[in-house]
């Protein structure tokens, strides 16, 4: 019988002198085996919206673009269309949550990527929690990109990315959703900012490569806990070297840079 790995990570925020209960952020396998090529799914969708209502990931195989939108999961392929894929679809890494927004930031200015994280670091100062994200508005411009599925023998996911379907909207409306990940998770998720998009037409999206908004609100839930939950197949996950620093490659597949090297 195959067994579930868990790791589980508490940690305690206390605001005012007092301690406060905060949701938690789920996650399904690491950035790195990502990263290595691990893209057999190995949690169905349906299990996963057992943990949150909001998030992000990718899908078998490596199949697309996830987001976990008020409990309906979307998924934008290569050609750039989104999908709604059945529960019993598999996922080989995703992050997730139940979303109760504790801050709500308006945006009445034209805003980019970076002016953006300001923002929410001006918000959420404390860098060593997590931060769920989800951003409504509109969109003077939007870069997305999507990923075709693999097949086996699966290449590292940045050789898939220097080739990846890249996406220009222009004059759209839609919501981002990601996180903001601690420094230390290195290696086990995405340190900064991880955020897809999906328009409010439920027609295109992705993984945001870039954007300039000027309208909207900025919705935020500081998370204090993390629960990791590591891959059931042991043998190809025990496999995977895993000790590399990936970290020049994780950085070239989020924001798109892989196509100059």
């Amino acid at each position: 019988m195959k067994r579930l790995c868990y790791l589980i990570i508490g940690l305690t925020l206390i605001f005012s002198g007092c301690s406060a209960q905060k949701d938690i952020i789920f996650q399904t396998s690491t950035i790195d085996a990502l990263l290595a090529g691990l893209y057999d799914g190995d949690m169905s969708c349906g299990d996963l919206m057992k943990h949150g209502d909001l998030g992000i990931g990718t899908f078998d195989a490596l199949d697309g673009e996830m987001i976990l939108l008020d409990s309906r999961i979307y998924q934008i392929k290569a050609d750039g269309r989104v999908y709604e894929p059945d529960s019993s679809l598999k996922t080989p890494f995703a992050t997730v949550c139940f979303f109760k927004p504790e801050r709500v930031l308006k945006i009445g200015t034209s805003m980019d990527y970076e002016d953006i994280e300001r923002l929410i670091d001006q918000a959420a100062l404390n860098q060593n929690l997590f931060c769920a994200i989800r951003i409504t508005g509109n969109f003077k411009s939007m870069k997305t990109r999507s990923v075709p599925a693999q097949k086996k023998p699966y290449p590292p996911l940045r050789a898939v990315t220097s080739d990846q379907p890249e996406f220009d909207m222009k004059n759209v409306s839609g919501t981002i959703v990601g996180f903001r990940c601690p420094p230390y998770v290195k290696g086990v998720n995405v340190s900064g900012y991880h955020l897809h998009f999906i328009s409010s037409d439920k027609n295109q999206g992705g993984h945001i490569l870039s954007f300039e908004m000027f309208e909207g609100r900025c919705e935020i839930a500081v998370l204090n806990q993390f629960f990791l939950r590591l891959p059931e197949d042991i043998k190809a996950f025990g496999n995977a070297d895993l000790s590399k620093d990936r970290s020049k490659d994780l950085k070239e597949v989020e924001k798109g840079d892989t196509r100059k090297n």
